[in-house]
């Protein structure tokens, strides 16, 4: 039987943390051991310091795991962050100065000039990035981000059109109040409504896109040189992003080797990415959750 990798959770009681939570569960790869959270919650078991907010009840996995203080001590290597932007900056750095590889949810070392900003499936090479950090910063340990969630879903729409030269996104976004943590947007503000704006996110949909679908140069990443334009909406749906895009290319399908073809409309069971938000590939990661 395959040994499994401890990890932790830091901000483990919040929404975000216990998704991750949700995630892990009977994971083939990792095995989660520690829960980290603020001074008010640690010392607590689990089930006594969060309401948990998702479907199914609190796992017996964590009810009875004691919260940590979000401190380097006894924490395994492996941390995937939660953490609240107001506070992971310095948390997360404390954890990768002492050896620890902290896996971020968090917006806040995104955009550095030496953290990866990763979606596997497109820019694995990024991971170039992480020696380079280790070495300007002299920790062991390291921080690798993921991006926004729509980003996520309009990067993994547009890196296998990269070859046809994008130039111009105009993205335009229809996301969940799920995606506005909890409690989120107050009900007389989202039902029967929409609202045309959310503060921070198209920012962070045309920065991080460009990263992301950018290359790897020496020492940095040389971000995509196309106008990145986005809109984005709070719409009342509880979970499921989704994301229309309008693409601009340098060039055509007549213009590259061997006459090559832009991918094929989706069909079947793939045309939901186009409704419902991103489904995930065909074989999935385990115990991917898209």
């Amino acid at each position: 039987m395959q040994t499994r990798i401890e990890v932790g959770i830091l901000g483990a009681t919040g929404m975000v943390g216990q998704h991750f939570i949700k995630f892990l569960q009977g994971h083939p790869w990792f095995q989660l051991t520690w829960l980290g959270a603020s001074d008010r919650s640690a010392g607590k078991k689990y089930r006594d310091a969060m309401t948990w907010h998702l479907a199914g009840g609190t796992p017996d996995t964590v009810a009875d795991l004691t919260v940590e203080d979000c401190k380097p001590g006894n924490a395994p290597r492996l941390l995937f962050s939660a953490m609240d932007a107001s506070v992971a900056t310095e948390i997360e750095r404390a954890f990768a100065e002492a050896g620890h590889v902290v896996v971020s949810n968090s917006r806040n070392h995104r955009m550095e000039r030496d953290v990866p900003l990763l979606v596997p499936e497109i820019n694995p090479d990024h991971l170039k990035l992480v020696p380079l950090q280790q070495r300007a910063r002299g920790w062991e340990g390291q921080i690798v981000t993921n991006p926004n969630c729509s980003t996520v879903v309009l990067t993994m729409g547009l890196a296998p059109l990269k070859p046809f030269g994008i130039t111009k996104v105009i993205a335009t976004t229809l996301q969940a109040i799920s995606g506005a943590g909890y409690p989120g947007v107050a009900s007389m503000d989202i039902v029967g409504n929409v609202i045309p704006f959310i503060g921070g996110e198209e920012e962070k949909m045309q920065q991080e896109t460009q990263k992301i679908l950018g290359e790897f140069r020496d020492d940095h990443i040389e971000p995509l040189p196309a106008k990145v334009s986005a809109h984005c909406n709070r719409v009342p749906v509880v979970d499921g992003h989704t994301v229309t895009v309008s693409v601009e290319f340098s060039s055509s399908a007549g213009d590259l080797p061997g006459g090559s073809q832009p991918p094929a409309a989706p069909q079947g069971r793939r045309a939901r990415a186009r409704h419902g938000g991103f489904r995930g590939p065909a074989a999935p990661l385990p115990g991917a959750g898209l």
